[in-house]
């Protein structure tokens, strides 16, 4: 296996951002995988390193990263050290660092350690993640299939619109990590970029809009994301298949840190109906 971990590429507004390359040691053209954090996420979250190395031995390359503005660092990206990138993060900059990354992986300039087949270009998103997945799928042909896990049905939870006025008169409002404790900023910027780029982020349109083919994976259990929401992705979206995992909480039994040398079981089933559904030609 070919790994070459915290490459730097350069994101939104200048920022930089690390990201991670695995690919299969034999073979070229290898069908790709880019790995798509949630809300409050990072590249080397949980089970996201053990997730990589399952998909590259399915026989993908993959990648995944870190968001130019959630809050990590180049120098710490296991951690939220920087709360002031964190609170200027939006939609609009995921989606373009997401761009970024498909640029370096398709262009064989930034990200040359591996060969891809660039008609098997694949997005996997969890969370809110799964959301700029979609979107970007939906304003990006490159993209050729699109997968959400655990993935939210509205942006609306993120923008806070009962609470407009308030948030404009303070400039800022908080969320708390549950896991860290950090009060973390949302500036009122992020509600300014919803606004201005409302084709851009129309949720509901890209589900309409989308020709790829989307697969929804969900678990019953989810107390993050309810799986209502999969049914709204499922149902609005005229390429989509829905696959149910009975039981299964937001992070599919994954914890962060993740203690084991195995995936949980529920994340090996995703794992392996995602890699399956990605198979096929």
């Amino acid at each position: 296996m070919n790994v070459q971990k915290n490459i730097q590429l350069s994101g939104s507004a200048g920022r930089p951002f690390l990201l991670d390359v695995y690919a299969p040691d034999a073979g070229p053209h290898h069908p790709l995988v880019v790995f798509v954090h949630g809300f409050k996420g990072y590249k080397d979250y949980g089970c996201w390193e053990l997730v990589a190395r399952e998909f590259v031995e399915a026989g993908f390359a993959f990648i995944k990263f870190n968001f130019s503005h959630n809050g990590t660092t180049l120098q710490n990206p296991l951690a939220f050290d920087d709360l002031e990138a964190f609170g200027n993060n939006n939609f609009s900059r995921e989606l373009d660092d997401l761009g970024t990354v498909l640029d370096g992986a398709l262009s064989g300039e930034q990200l040359h350690t591996f060969s891809i087949d660039p008609a098997q270009v694949n997005l996997i998103g969890h969370s809110r993640g799964g959301a700029t997945a979609l979107l970007k799928a939906h304003e990006d042909e490159r993209v050729k299939r699109v997968v959400s896990w655990a993935g939210v049905g509205s942006l609306d939870n993120y923008i806070r619109a009962d609470d407009v006025d308030r948030w404009r008169e303070k400039g800022v409002v908080y969320v708390e990590n549950s896991r860290t404790k950090q009060q973390m900023p949302l500036y009122f910027q992020l509600y300014e970029d919803f606004v201005a780029h409302t084709d851009r982020l129309d949720l509901d349109g890209a589900l309409r809009g989308l020709n790829q083919p989307y697969l929804v994976v969900h678990g019953t259990a989810d107390p993050v994301v309810p799986y209502s929401a999969a049914l709204h992705l499922y149902e609005n979206s005229p390429n989509s298949e829905l696959e149910t995992i009975i039981g299964a909480d937001h992070g599919f039994g994954g914890t962060n840190p993740w203690p084991g040398a195995e995936l949980p079981d529920d994340l090996a089933l995703v794992v392996k109906k995602t890699a399956a559904y990605l198979g096929r030609r």
